[in-house]
């Protein structure tokens, strides 16, 4: 059911210069998702009656970014700078008369789930405040803005970093970013807020301590786990942050039931999906949008993006994209499975195999060597060793269809397009151009010619010429010894 009295204001405006990246700030992505997309997709847990995303930096790549959250709207800031300025437009953007709370969350900030955001909300009406923070206590709270409290335990003001004095700068509770503000109190205070400062900003957090001198009271909520609430803002977070959302993911899938061999070599991304009896193993990355059913089993050494992956199938060293494994299935190891590649269930792709927009049927196999694309593969097909699907002619891509029960022999050209019909067959070597009947053994065989001395007479000197040579006088011998005792 939808709050009508919540509204959300996500801060992604910035730059993120300490990234050092052409790639704003909060689109850098960690488990499947851009940070500010981990953000919306907590807050969307949350049913606030409306969410503004406020954008500056990068403007047109940070609104295609939000597209995919229904109902989110981006708030555009203009020249005048500052966290105070990005929230008063925000603001303004509300619906006429709207006088509940406004829950402002920064886009850089990508751990904190829907529970602590709810809990904060509670928090926050049953104290009765004009605004609640939310806050956490860190070892080293470099280049976060600390949070003052009066001697009676009350807060009193944030501090940015750059603003600290040595004693605020000491402090180890840093604000997360996260508020809870009553929309009339925080249109008057935002109207009240200047860029008396050192960077020449609209801070928000200005408005706690314009609050507290109106005599109101504000209120600080410590995050049970410190670590949610931490920001990204270099290159360094980014990573730290990624680690902890996989810990927190992986445990999230063993606890529904999969086993993780080894947790710390394996990625999943929070958009992807395993159920219960698959195992992963080691150095697996498990990303995108990709599922894998019951009993599968996936790695070592394997990458899924944006796959599928069958009941009870095996996918062993094998790098996949946007791939249809079906139930039963065996791929690799050091198998390449490209956009549109679809095995059927009981199919086989083996090693050093790459298949890329095909179908291969049902309990077919391609076991070694071989390159496989834009063709269709029907059922109980065995390709020999060393298949290629000639599929391109310099102009455009062509198919090739293999029927039911075709056998092929080792080393075949398949020159698309072409067809070969249910049950046929094909020798070793064959280069197929033409399509092969139903029941037809294809064959492409010149007879085999042997010129004497070829070696000796046109690579003369060569260690191949000499060994040529003395096998010919050794078999001269044998041949004058056989003819004596005759």
């Amino acid at each position: 059911m939808t709050q009508s009295d919540l509204a959300i204001v996500i801060l992604a405006a910035g730059q993120g210069t300490r990234m050092k990246s052409k790639v704003p700030k909060v689109l850098h992505r960690i488990g499947g998702r851009p940070l500010v997309g981990h953000v919306l997709h907590t807050a969307q847990q949350l049913d606030a009656l409306v969410t503004r995303v406020v954008v500056r930096h990068e403007r047109d790549r940070v609104v295609e970014a939000i597209a995919d959250f229904p109902g989110v709207e981006p708030v555009d800031q203009d020249d005048v700078p500052g966290t105070g300025r990005a929230v008063q437009v925000a603001v303004e953007s509300l619906p006429d008369g709207f006088a509940g709370d406004v829950l402002v969350l920064s886009g850089d900030v990508p751990l904190l789930d829907a529970g602590t955001l709810a809990s904060l909300i509670e928090a926050h009406r049953t104290s009765g405040a004009e605004a609640t923070l939310l806050s956490a206590t860190l070892d080293d709270p470099t280049g976060y803005g600390r949070v003052v409290r009066d001697p009676d335990g009350a807060v009193a003001r944030i501090v940015e970093q750059k603003d600290a004095t040595p004693d605020e700068a000491a402090v180890s509770e840093i604000n997360a970013g996260v508020y809870v503000f009553r929309a009339p109190s925080l249109r008057a205070q935002l109207a009240r807020i200047g860029t008396d400062n050192a960077q020449g900003e609209m801070y928000l957090t200005d408005v706690v301590r314009l609050l507290r001198e109106a005599g109101s009271s504000v209120a600080a909520s410590v995050a049970p786990d410190a670590r949610i609430a931490l920001g990204v803002n270099d290159r360094v977070q980014l990573s730290d942050a990624a680690a902890i959302l996989n810990a927190r993911i992986v445990r999230r899938w063993q606890l529904e039931g999969a086993t993780v061999l080894d947790p710390s070599t394996t990625w999943i991304d929070d958009t992807a999906s395993l159920a219960p009896d698959v195992t992963v193993l080691p150095n697996t990355f498990v990303l995108g949008a990709t599922s894998v059913a019951e009993g599968a089993t996936i790695g070592p050494e394997t990458s899924l993006v944006d796959c599928e992956v069958g009941e009870g199938a095996i996918v062993r060293r094998t790098d996949a994209t946007l791939a249809v494994i079906g139930a039963g299935a065996t791929v690799g190891p050091f198998a390449f499975l490209r956009p549109g590649a679809e095995l059927a269930r009981d199919a086989k792709v083996g090693t050093f195999v790459e298949v890329k927009n095909s179908r291969v049927g049902e309990g077919s196999k391609v076991p070694h060597l071989s390159y496989v694309g834009d063709t269709t593969i029907g059922r109980g097909v065995n390709l020999g060793a060393g298949a290629i699907t000639a599929n391109y002619d310099d102009v455009a891509k062509h198919r090739t269809e293999i029927g039911d029960d075709v056998h092929t022999g080792s080393h075949n050209v398949f020159v698309a397009p072409v067809r070969l019909g249910d049950g046929a067959k094909t020798g070793a070597g064959a280069v197929i151009r033409k399509d092969v009947p139903a029941g037809a053994l294809a064959l492409s065989v010149a007879p085999q010619r042997n010129i004497p001395g070829w070696v000796e007479t046109n690579r003369a000197g060569t260690a191949a010429a000499e060994a040529a040579a003395k096998s010919r006088s050794v078999e001269k011998a044998a041949d004058g010894a056989h003819e004596e005792d005759h």
